[in-house]
């Protein structure tokens, strides 16, 4: 052979060896420069928010989702360059530690947060007027952001107020711990005034599971008629403890409204049923804010 056609082979051959790539998720080796790590399968779903991952892995074990054209077992991982579907559509797989969508919204009391056998229950079961049903508050965020919300510590019905929603459901369940060991603010409208002894004891937090919520103030908001609003911060309180909270006292609650959730406010600017998506500082806030102590003590 001559030299050339030598060289030739030579270099066909470490060409052919240099195009062949291994196949993702088969073990073969990667260059250090860009090789990634795989994720569980149930991670990357819940954060292209599809599904809690319970959810996900009834999925895997109904054979719904397969991975380059392979069926889905539990405990999978995958790379961003794996193709995933679901029911046979492809899943944009969302990078992982970026793109997240928080969502801070002013529901209306009354208005749906999320398609759901909620929604069906007659308005007379939730105390509502017909006239303040409204389609889902979750069907109305953009699409991209994901075909799934989570409501983060979402407040009863037939109250209202700042919500926060998430198609990230890693991100959702992180949230979900941390806001409650966050001060809450709520807007509370009562029939009537407190008298001296019912403020005391909203103050005293006592709940009637005998627990206590963290309260730290309860001033007056002011108020015409015979209606009269209370500004409660508790830390880490639910709207129903809240409404719980003054009916023991022996008042008439007749709305509970959340105005502030640790960091974050529900500005004036922003009407009932707008929403707007949180600022990466905003996020980051709230992922960082001061816990102190649990909310709710025995």
């Amino acid at each position: 052979m001559s030299p050339r056609g030598s060289h030739r082979g030579r270099r066909t051959q470490s060409r052919g060896a240099a195009g062949r790539r291994p196949r993702s998720g088969a073990g073969g080796a990667r260059s250090p420069s860009t090789a990634e790590e795989p994720q569980r399968l149930q991670k990357v779903l819940a954060q292209a928010g599809l599904g809690s991952r319970r959810e996900i892995e009834a999925w895997i074990r109904a054979g719904r989702i397969r991975i380059n054209d392979e069926p889905a077992v539990l405990g999978s991982r995958v790379l961003p360059t794996d193709r995933v579907r679901l029911d046979g559509r492809l899943v944009r797989q969302r990078a992982a530690g970026g793109g997240a969508h928080v969502f801070l919204c002013h529901r209306s009391p009354g208005e749906i947060l999320r398609p759901s056998a909620e929604a069906a229950a007659p308005p007379s079961a939730v105390g509502l007027a017909p006239a303040v049903l409204r389609p889902a508050l979750a069907e109305r965020l953009p699409r991209r952001a994901g075909r799934r919300y989570i409501a983060i510590s979402p407040m009863p019905r037939v109250d209202g107020g700042l919500e926060l929603l998430t198609s990230d459901g890693e991100l959702a369940s992180r949230l979900q711990r941390r806001v409650r060991g966050l001060p809450m603010g709520f807007s509370i409208r009562l029939r009537g005034e407190l008298t001296p002894e019912q403020r005391l004891g909203v103050l005293g937090g006592e709940l009637d599971s005998g627990e206590r919520l963290a309260v730290e103030s309860c001033e007056e908001g002011g108020g015409e008629g015979a209606n009269r609003w209370y500004l409660l911060v508790a830390r880490g309180a639910s709207g129903k403890e809240v409404r719980q909270l003054f009916e023991r006292q022996g008042t008439l609650v007749s709305r509970v409204l959340r105005t502030h959730l640790g960091p974050l406010t529900l500005e004036r600017s922003l009407g009932r049923g707008a929403f707007r998506e949180l600022t990466p500082d905003e996020l980051r806030s709230l992922a960082t804010a001061q816990m102190s102590g649990p909310a709710v003590r025995a």
